[in-house]
């Protein structure tokens, strides 16, 4: 094992080469930012203009560094913590920006996979992708006379990842040893997170138990679909799955105009679907972006790509569901300590400092956004927040963000005055008992001194916040 290092580091050289070609520039351009000379000098003056150019320059040098990078990028673009605006929407783009692999590769591929012609396996397969990704791609066709979509691994992209990813870690690792930023340890986390999980998405037999244990789950929600797998054609590199039309979650806008689907119901069935993976079943689908939501011509959620699907501990579930009842209470004590309990806090924090900045972001979550300009000057805030905070998001709450993100997301793009909270709030509320009954681990509802202790908290925290209000304010007019 010791003999194959320096073989293959030998093997790596080019490419870690063609990857520092390509991102050395960018790098020391940012690092401008602060130090117009990067050690010394006052930090450069960027406009706008100049942010927007470079995220568009980033964009392309992630996209000409092939799939690991793209899939990388797509993590990145859910995480406001460590990557400001325009950057952090530049990155989400890329979703869009994957070429397809040529036919005749993907043809060659699935007979492998299948050991036969695949024209007599499936019927009509169509040689135009339907959609494009950064370690796939799905071909529309016929089976036995249902519709279905055929799911192929692009040919050589498990040692092009493995290999980009075992790179990329090596440089993040040689940037923190000289420059130990809270930052820095966040994109470290993310990758690492990143390279135990990316292999499991890439087996498409994995895939389809897992996409049949989250039909189960979810076999009682009318409002959701999940594909069904066709049995027997799953290979490691090719997925059958029924074929379940409707439009992009980002692609609404005519719907929504006609009348045909409503913006608020759609956000609480978005909400309670991830709520109950994340909390109730411990399940979670890690790979939240608009191309695997769809809404069908019935208004109902359709769910797709369950490549990277992970398991929750119950600890966190539990830490989880008390920070977030915490924060709709809007107790920064409580949010702080589940913050801590969670993992998220940077070595070193002053717990006063952290309480102060839970404070803040609270209380611009829970702020009246009355025009579009001050919701936007909020928005504003809370990127500059976030990116500044002393926090880290370990292991499994890397993929939990790249949900807030989302719902962040699909929500502004309908409303320009959405608060996520105010529509997420009441939705967890009413699942509370189901989920806290779940994390009990025997199934049985909270009892009534649970149900006791936290109507408490949330009394207790009205009566603080109304005497501090009462104190700072006097007393309302009659």
């Amino acid at each position: 094992m010791e003999a194959e290092r320096p073989e293959r580091a030998w093997r790596d050289l080019p490419r870690l080469l063609v990857i520092l070609w390509r991102l050395t520039p960018l790098v020391l351009s940012l690092l401008r930012d602060r130090r117009r000379w990067l050690w010394v000098g006052p930090g450069a003056t960027r406009s706008r203009k100049f942010h927007e150019r470079r995220a568009e320059r980033i964009v392309r040098e992630v996209a000409a560094l092939g799939p690991a990078f793209v899939k990388l990028a797509q993590i990145f673009a859910a995480r406001a913590d460590l990557i400001p605006e325009p950057y952090l929407g530049a990155l989400a783009s890329l979703t869009d920006q994957v070429p397809p692999e040529p036919w005749s590769a993907i043809r060659s591929a699935l007979a492998r996979a299948w050991d036969a012609d695949p024209d007599r396996v499936v019927h009509a397969l169509d040689p135009v992708p339907l959609a494009a990704g950064s370690l796939g791609q799905v071909h529309r066709a016929t089976y036995e006379g249902l519709p279905v979509v055929v799911k192929v691994l692009r040919p050589g992209v498990e040692a092009i990842v493995t290999r980009d990813v075992r790179l990329a870690r090596a440089i993040v690792s040689a940037v923190y040893r000289r420059w130990p930023h809270v930052h820095v340890h966040g994109v470290r986390v993310v990758l690492d997170e990143f390279a135990a999980h990316v292999g499991d998405e890439m087996d498409f037999e994995r895939e389809a138990i897992q996409c049949e244990r989250m039909r189960a789950r979810f076999a009682d929600e009318p409002r959701l679909r999940i594909p069904r797998v066709v049995p027997g054609l799953a290979r490691r590199e090719v997925l059958v799955l029924e074929y379940l039309e409707g439009t992009r979650v980002d692609q609404l806008d005519q719907a929504m105009a006609a009348g045909r689907v409503s913006l608020q119901p759609l956000l609480e069935t978005l909400i309670a679907t991830y709520a109950r993976m994340m909390l109730r079943d411990g399940v979670f689908h890690a790979d939240p972006h608009p191309g695997n939501l769809l809404v069908d011509a019935d208004g109902r959620l359709v769910l797709l790509d369950f490549g990277m699907v992970i398991d929750v501990p119950a600890t966190t579930r539990r830490a989880l569901f008390d920070t977030i009842l915490a924060a709709i209470r809007r107790d920064a004590v409580g949010t702080t300590r589940g913050f801590t309990a969670l993992g998220m806090v940077a070595p070193g924090t002053d717990p006063a400092v952290l309480e102060a900045l839970v404070e803040t972001l609270l209380g611009i979550a829970y702020s009246e956004t009355a025009t579009v300009e001050r919701a936007r000057v909020l928005a504003d805030r809370v990127m500059r927040e976030l990116f500044n905070w002393p926090i880290l998001l370990p292991g499994e709450l890397v993929y939990f963000a790249r949900t807030a993100a989302l719902i962040e997301g699909i929500g502004a793009r309908y409303d320009r005055q959405f608060n996520s909270i105010r529509v997420a709030s009441p939705v967890v509320l009413r699942l509370r008992h189901e989920l806290l009954a779940a994390m009990t681990g025997d199934g049985r509802p909270p009892t009534r001194l649970e149900v006791a202790s936290a109507a408490l908290g949330y009394l207790t925290g009205r009566a603080v916040r109304t005497v501090r209000r009462f104190l700072r304010e006097g007393a309302p007019s009659a």
